[in-house]
C-alpha cells in the first residue's frame, strides 16, 4: 500500500515541481477575474512543496522494501 501511495505522492511532487503554473491556475486562478501570472514566491514554495512530496514519495517506496 505504501508503494502505491508513494507513488501516487512522487508524481504529485513531480508536476508541482515542473509545473506550478498548472497549480497556480488550478487552485488560484478561480478567486480573480484579473489575468495574471503567480508570484514568484508562489512558484518558488510550490516547487519546494513538490520536492517535499517527491521525497515523501520516495520514503513510502523506500519503506516498501525494508
Amino acid at each position: 500500500m505504501y508503494l502505491v501511495l508513494g507513488i501516487f505522492l512522487m508524481f504529485g511532487g513531480l508536476v508541482m515541481a515542473v509545473f506550478p503554473e498548472f497549480i497556480y491556475e488550478l487552485t488560484e486562478s478561480w478567486k480573480s477575474d484579473a489575468i495574471g501570472t503567480p508570484s514568484k514566491w508562489f512558484i518558488i514554495s510550490t516547487r519546494f512543496g513538490g520536492v517535499m512530496c517527491i521525497l515523501a514519495g520516495l520514503g513510502g517506496i523506500i519503506i516498501t522494501f525494508i
